[in-house]
């Protein structure tokens, strides 16, 4: 499980390194090179969106901020079952290697298996060659272990936040297609909606998926109005 085609080489943390102009110093005591790794996650449009000529789209580090402010506000019923300090965590850690991977999409010529496979060297690259002599090497591997929990989905926690990623994302699509008015179709994306499992997120789905509808109802209107 290597390259996505015969005739493509092995993609590698190193290779992209190699094509930064400043790759971050490695095995230092200081944490200052991981941050600037981060400064990617702020510049790094999420893909899915291009396809779609969205302008300005968001940023991986936009996706997971909201999600972890939306892990905060865990209603009661699941709040009393959650370690929610861990849930923000892994909310701002789940797309992390996307810092050096960027983010691939279900249409991209890469599959599940080779996608895992990029994500998980490049979180060893961080835990161990950026953050392995940062104070023992201990935060650097609390973030690695938090991000396979995410990848394994075992935990409430991390059912709870994979619910969370395509609720933000829901979020996302009805906010970009009131912002172009109605012109950019984004339905696609609402197929997310039956994956998510906990009650009380799909609570939250069903009320986007009802604005959503209301929209666009409103938008049928308002072209059946101008065609009179």
């Amino acid at each position: 499980m290597g390259s996505t085609s015969p005739s493509e080489p092995l993609w590698t943390t190193q290779s992209v390194l190699a094509s930064l102009p400043h790759p971050p110093e490695e095995h230092t005591a200081s944490p200052v090179p991981f941050f600037h790794l981060l400064e990617r996650l702020k510049t790094t449009k999420r893909e899915g969106w291009r396809r779609f000529n969205i302008s300005h789209g968001e940023s991986i580090s936009d996706h997971m901020y909201r999600m972890s402010i939306m892990t905060m506000l865990a209603p009661p019923s699941l709040s009393a079952k959650l370690n929610i300090a861990h849930c923000t965590k892994m909310a701002l850690i789940h797309d992390m290697a996307e810092a050096i991977v960027g983010d691939i999409t279900p249409v991209d010529a890469v599959t599940k298996e080779e996608k895992a496979r990029r994500e998980a060297e490049t979180m060893e690259y961080i835990s161990k060659t950026l953050l392995g002599k940062v104070y023992g090497g201990s935060a650097g591997q609390s973030i690695q272990a938090i991000f396979q929990e995410y990848e394994d989905n075992q935990t409430l926690e991390a059912k709870f936040v994979h619910d969370i990623d395509k609720m933000e994302l829901l979020l996302q699509t009805i906010e970009y297609e009131r912002a172009n008015d109605g012109k950019t179709d984004l339905s696609e994306f609402i197929y997310v909606a039956k994956r998510i499992q906990l009650p009380e997120v799909l609570e939250w789905a069903q009320d986007v998926l009802k604005e959503r509808e209301a929209f666009w109802e409103q938008k049928q209107r308002e072209a059946e109005a101008a065609q009179s």
